[in-house]
């Protein structure tokens, strides 16, 4: 555990030095969520039922968790490829507390994105209406989906060569929501891809969390949502171990 200690407050001391990234990965959703509503909301409105900020909030916050991970990804490729995991192995640091240190950096980076995009949403015109037990479940989840695309980032770091290509991660994980439910209905979705919308991670995440934040009824979609969450935490667990392993001998 004190090395898991040790790793993160190194990672955070990268994060420091990688202003640009930390910028981006903070602002952007931000930029998104205003861009979406200000400039799209008029016309996206009839088809959603309600105001757009309430209706894209849940997608903008998981596009939070993507651009926060694909610096993960960037520093364990950077780990990878710097000569550093030699040092550390010299000193008998294990490779989980390496690689636990990036994600538990990259939860943090996380939780504050998040807190900012949930600030900036509030102030132009979304209103929850969930109860306690709905933010404890929506809190919970949307954790829940940091991790699993935290350690998901690790495992890409791990497998691509270099930073440059770890970087790539980002457009990875943002082309997903565009194809669910988080900006539009999928029945509004030509039909050739509505089966893969309805049929990925991040429809069953956005309805969750949205109808959670909102009081409404969610069904079984917080199931499903926790089912994809836990193969895509447990796949990327073995693949971090099984990559690092090879990378490291």
């Amino acid at each position: 555990m004190s090395d898991v200690l040790t790793m993160t407050a190194r990672s955070f001391r990268l994060t420091r030095r990688q202003l640009d990234s930390l910028f981006t990965a903070l602002a952007l959703p931000v930029l998104l969520m205003l861009l979406f509503v200000g400039l799209f909301g008029g016309a996206i409105r009839t088809g959603t039922g309600t105001g757009y900020v309430t209706y894209v909030l849940p997608g903008v916050l998981l596009l939070c968790a993507g651009f926060g991970a694909a610096i993960t990804a960037v520093s364990v490729s950077q780990d990878m490829t710097g000569g550093i995991i030699d040092r550390f192995r010299s000193m008998d640091v294990r490779g989980p507390a390496i690689l636990a240190g990036h994600v538990a950096a990259s939860i943090a980076r996380n939780i504050t994105s998040t807190i900012l995009v949930f600030g900036v949403a509030c102030l132009i015109g979304f209103r929850p209406h969930a109860s306690l037990p709905g933010w404890l479940a929506a809190a919970g989840l949307l954790l829940a989906f940091i991790l699993a695309v935290s350690w998901l980032a690790a495992a890409y770091g791990l497998a691509v060569k270099t930073p440059e290509a770890a970087n790539g991660f980002m457009f990875l994980v943002a082309f997903l929501p565009y194809a669910s439910s988080a900006f539009v209905p999928v029945d509004t979705m030509p039909g050739w891809i509505q089966g893969f919308a309805r049929n990925q991670p991040i429809t069953p995440v956005t309805q969750s969390l949205r109808g959670l934040l909102l009081g409404t009824p969610v069904g079984t979609a917080p199931w499903a949502a926790l089912a994809w969450l836990g193969g895509i935490l447990a796949v990327s667990l073995v693949l971090s171990g099984v990559l690092f392993s090879r990378r490291t001998t």
